[in-house]
């Protein structure tokens, strides 16, 4: 499963943005360090389900609308020189080894400071918090290559040694793989066995861009100046309010409201009379809404996993006609693939026997045999024959 991470200084948001996306139970006030221990859930990409195309109703969707699932973690918040073990420490940085992708949650507000502290609306510059987090994170990954690096440097003389593979080793922890370090290197500008320090801190910066790509998270806007948000657009980020997110889920959660997470509006349940006070938040929200197109949770969800991770979905079927599997199902799965992934990575995906004994795949909406080796298009339908039951 595809994780993502919450990172970001205290009091950003994080959490309140991982129990609107997830539901699940997180701690949230309006002081640093309410969130002690990582928080995990699961949360959702969403995609266009193409059971509609075919005049079906596979059940696994709403309203057309698929969520397919995805780890996410909240991060406890993290403080300038974190990598020293100031604030909280390392072992939130090690909170980060399992993620595939980073939300740095940042504060648009400009209400916090650096460390989190409460200050006046507009008074701190959120776009200071963009370089820091990359920069806790490349440090914390230097100290752990500078741990190992006199041996290697020392095996570095011997004939036939890898620097690249030692090094990929270190950081295997990291789901660091050896073409991500050559990529590093290269990016890097020279061979690591003659970097200086500087040279490895680049390297480091190098390599977690490459395997722990960050999306910026613009949150608050419900409360962010116009000038605090100008200050982050140079950075691309997905501007969101998790508050109004949340408020949106629970209210539906409730039966007031009809909303599907990611849409851009929301409606009131058939019914349902709503108090003065309850009228005046939702019109809030509204605005926000109509400002961003959406609340941005979601958004900024699917920016991660398919732009940042440049994943597609992918159904795979039994049945290429009726689109169903062996128990009769209309399009039960559906699987976050890699851009560039093949019909035979996907019968892997589906079981290793199925991978191993993999013949031939069929693409459903064209009921044409494709070849192992074609390269496989998001909303893909697609029957995987092997000799494997």
């Amino acid at each position: 499963m595809i994780t993502l991470a919450c990172a970001g200084k205290p009091n950003s948001g994080k959490s309140t943005f991982f129990t609107a996306a997830t539901l699940a139970h997180a701690e949230i006030a309006n002081y640093p360090f309410t969130t002690i221990d990582a928080n995990q859930g699961v949360a959702y990409a969403r995609a266009k389900c193409p059971c509609r195309e075919f005049g079906l109703e596979c059940g696994h969707c709403k309203d057309g609308i698929r969520y397919i699932p995805i780890g996410l973690i909240d991060v406890a918040g993290l403080v300038p020189d974190a990598h020293k073990g100031r604030g909280l420490g390392n072992q939130f940085l090690d909170n980060l080894r399992q993620a595939d992708a980073i939300l740095h949650i940042v504060d648009a507000s400009g209400g916090t400071d650096i460390e989190g502290n409460p200050v006046d609306i507009g008074t701190h510059d959120p776009s200071k918090e963009v370089d820091f987090l990359k920069h806790e994170m490349a440090m914390w990954v230097y100290g752990i290559l500078d741990k190992h690096w006199p041996k290697i440097a020392r095996q570095a003389q011997q004939k036939g040694f890898s620097v690249v593979s030692a090094v990929t080793e270190i950081f295997a922890g990291l789901g660091i793989i050896e073409e991500q370090v050559k990529d590093a290197q290269e990016k890097t500008g020279k061979p690591l066995k003659e970097c200086s320090e500087d040279d490895l801190v680049a390297f480091c910066r190098n390599l977690l861009k490459i395997s722990k790509p960050v999306l910026i998270v613009g949150n608050k806007v419900d409360q962010a100046p116009d000038e605090c948000m100008e200050t982050l657009k140079e950075n691309d980020p997905v501007f969101t309010s998790a508050v109004s997110e949340l408020a949106l889920r629970k209210a539906t959660e409730a039966g007031l409201l009809d909303y599907i997470p990611g849409d851009e509006s929301f409606s009131v349940a058939g019914g349902v009379d709503l108090s003065r006070a309850q009228e005046d938040g939702l019109k809030s929200i509204e605005n926000v809404m109509i400002t961003f197109g959406g609340t941005g949770v979601q958004q900024a969800i699917n920016e991660a996993v398919f732009t940042l991770l440049d994943m597609i979905v992918v159904y795979p079927v039994e049945d290429e006609h009726k689109l169903t599997d062996g128990q009769g199902r209309t399009l039960p799965d559906a699987f976050l693939m890699k851009k560039g992934s093949t019909p035979h990575d996907l019968a892997f995906r589906v079981h290793s026997d199925i991978g191993e004994g993999f013949l031939y795949a069929i693409d459903a909406r064209k009921s044409m045999r494709i070849k192992e080796s074609t390269e496989l298009k998001d909303g893909d339908i697609i029957k995987i024959v092997s000799t494997a039951k």
